[in-house]
């Protein structure tokens, strides 16, 4: 190694080190966030399977008693009883994996499930479990019915996490790292000799990556309904308050996030501090549900959350304005007091 080469590497190293930012986000928070994480969900008890039985199988509601008795005698199954309708619906929203409806005969069952999702798969084989166990080896005969309602899928489940997840990059990356990379660049300092305001240049940032992002999630529906048949059962109208609610939201938390950092570094991982709880706790990939009850009041007060429930309401369940009103709630209160604190708090330099 020459020295000219040897003097660049060590002055690369100086630069970095002597930013205490850049060293924490680079270093510091993947520790601190996997010592968050272990502590969390160390000696965890082992979660519930939830699954539905329907009253009105062969042998109405004294058939589904007597199938509940047995799913029961297994500790980890968590069962509910219901109408067929109220049972579909419930695993049409993803808060059961699997619904039983007895059949005619002793020992024969149907199961209602999608067999694309994780949670219907240990569920059926939670349920074999235990009917088995119940009814003795050989006795207990289970007929699965695939679950192919419209709005019932995985990829139903799916598509609108997904817009959820581009949204939120799309605010947080779109707006807040272009911020910080300006100021790197120094070009925010020249807009202050301007007489320009600064509220309507963060409006401006925010307005047009919410155009750009708008665009990508129509494309996204689009390929949703013409390669899956992912349709909107709702009000289109409805989705669409949601989805700019969404962008708006989430560009007023990237303003928030970039408004003084200074560093490429930093703003990165303030970025992946905001974004990963989200990720894992938002239902992006599969039902926040599953989490424990203790800290699902925190969950449904995340601005992905409360996207998600809204959009998946709308498009696989039909819900109106009344189910999107909380979620368009918790949207406006954090886009408003996101955008509000990083007005205050911004600095061009």
């Amino acid at each position: 190694m020459n020295a000219a080469l040897r003097q660049l590497i060590l002055t690369r190293f100086r630069e970095f080190f002597r930013r205490p930012g850049a060293v924490f986000w680079v270093y510091g928070f993947p520790l601190m966030l996997a010592a968050i994480l272990g502590f969390a969900f160390q000696n965890r008890p082992v979660e519930r399977i939830p699954v539905d039985v329907s009253i009105e199988g062969a042998g109405g509601e004294a058939a589904a008693t007597a199938i509940k008795a047995k799913l029961e005698r297994d500790s980890r199954v968590a069962v509910t009883t219901g109408t067929d309708r109220e049972c579909r619906d419930r695993l049409r929203s993803a808060k059961t994996g699997l619904v039983v409806v007895p059949a005619a005969g002793p020992g024969h069952y149907e199961y209602v499930l999608d067999p694309n999702r994780p949670e219907s798969v240990l569920a059926r084989a939670a349920a074999d479990s235990a009917l088995v166990r119940a009814d003795a080896p050989g006795l207990a005969t289970p007929t699965e019915v695939a679950f192919d309602e419209p709005g019932g899928r995985y990829i139903d489940f799916l598509i609108p996490g997904l817009v959820g997840a581009n949204l939120m990059g799309g605010g947080l990356w779109g707006v807040g790292f272009v911020v910080v990379d300006m100021r790197v660049r120094k070009l925010l300092k020249r807009f202050l000799a301007t007489p320009m305001r600064q509220r309507d240049f963060l409006f401006a940032l925010m307005l047009s990556r919410a155009v750009f992002t708008l665009i990508e999630v129509a494309i996204l529906l689009l390929f949703g309904w013409l390669a899956f048949g992912v349709g909107v059962r709702g009000n289109p109208l409805t989705l669409a308050v949601l989805v700019v609610l969404g962008a708006g939201c989430f560009g007023g938390i990237g303003l928030l996030v970039a408004c003084r950092v200074e560093t490429i570094e930093s703003v990165s991982g303030l970025m992946n501090a905001v974004m990963l709880p989200m990720y894992l706790l938002g239902g992006v990939f599969f039902s926040a549900n599953q989490f424990p009850a203790e800290i699902q009041p925190f969950i449904r007060v995340l601005p992905l959350t409360a996207l998600l429930d809204g959009m998946r309401a709308v498009m696989n369940e039909g819900a109106g304005w009344a189910a999107a009103a909380r979620p368009a709630l918790v949207l406006t209160a954090w886009g408003v007091a996101s955008f509000a604190i990083a007005l205050r708090f911004f600095r061009w330099r």
